[in-house]
């Protein structure tokens, strides 16, 4: 006999026991049965708590029960039915479910009386080589860039600690940003950076990369607790991955805010 069709009847028998279990009043022989047929031992436990029983529970009934490969985990059941505390069938756990992101649409937020609110972004132009490069129109060329934003504070204040939110792009990680110190110019800020990243020590400017820590709290989403920062002007710069083009003006985007004390 081919093994589909030893499981076909098996299966069959499965069923067959179990309506039989239905019709009438459980007892050692419906267990037995069920055993021998194939049921697993949850299948057994719930139809135990389910259906009228009528156990004989002696020790010799119980080295009987053993004999016919009766589990302790049925025979356990069997007694507490017997003595009116049905068991409950194992329930498989609970596959965990990623935490829904508490908004919907990619940008930064800010925490505003246990509620996070939009940080409203400022367009930036780049310097290089003493050319303007407006990146919400051309995108950001490779090499030593000054970035410049109109104004000489942002409209955003914040008190300290700041609690930030991010809602990146897909397949962007909280690391991919770049928290920058802006510098006041007149009636201007600015600050230094490159396509890949803030000036390191050798270019002069890494006073302008702000180090910060984020914490995953649902897919594309990152808080940041930026409780250390001093006062001043702030920006966060979305990474050039997100909209290599700049089509979107993405690029020429810098989420701005002012600590205050």
């Amino acid at each position: 006999m081919s093994g589909n069709r030893r499981m076909g009847r098996v299966a069959l028998l499965g069923v067959a026991l179990l309506q039989f279990a239905l019709a009438q009043t459980v007892g050692n022989d419906a267990v037995v049965k069920m055993v021998k047929g194939g049921l697993t031992d949850d299948l057994i436990v719930g139809m135990i708590n389910s259906q009228q029983t009528s156990f004989a529970l002696s020790a010799d009934d119980l080295i009987a029960l053993k004999t016919n490969g009766v589990s302790d985990k049925v025979v356990s059941a069997m007694m507490a039915k017997k003595n009116g505390a049905p068991v409950v069938a194992a329930v498989p756990a609970a596959v965990p479910v990623a935490a829904a992101s508490p908004v919907r649409e990619i940008g930064v937020y800010y925490q505003n009386g246990g509620q996070w609110t939009d940080v409203d972004p400022e367009v930036v132009s780049f310097k290089s080589g003493g050319v303007m490069k407006s990146v919400a129109s051309y995108g950001i060329v490779k090499g030593d860039m000054n970035g410049h934003l109109n104004g000489p504070h942002s409209n955003l204040q914040l008190k300290t600690p700041v609690e930030l939110m991010i809602y990146s792009p897909e397949g962007v990680a909280a690391t991919e940003y770049q928290l920058l110190l802006l510098h006041e110019s007149g009636k201007s800020r600015e600050f230094r950076t490159v396509t890949g990243g803030v000036f390191h020590s050798s270019g002069g400017a890494s006073r302008d990369a702000v180090a910060f820590e984020a914490k995953k709290i649902a897919p594309r989403t990152f808080t940041l607790n930026l409780s250390a920062l001093k006062t001043g002007e702030y920006g966060l710069l979305p990474p050039s991955s997100g909209d290599a083009t700049g089509s979107t003006g993405r690029l020429g985007k810098l989420y701005t805010f002012h600590v205050i004390e």
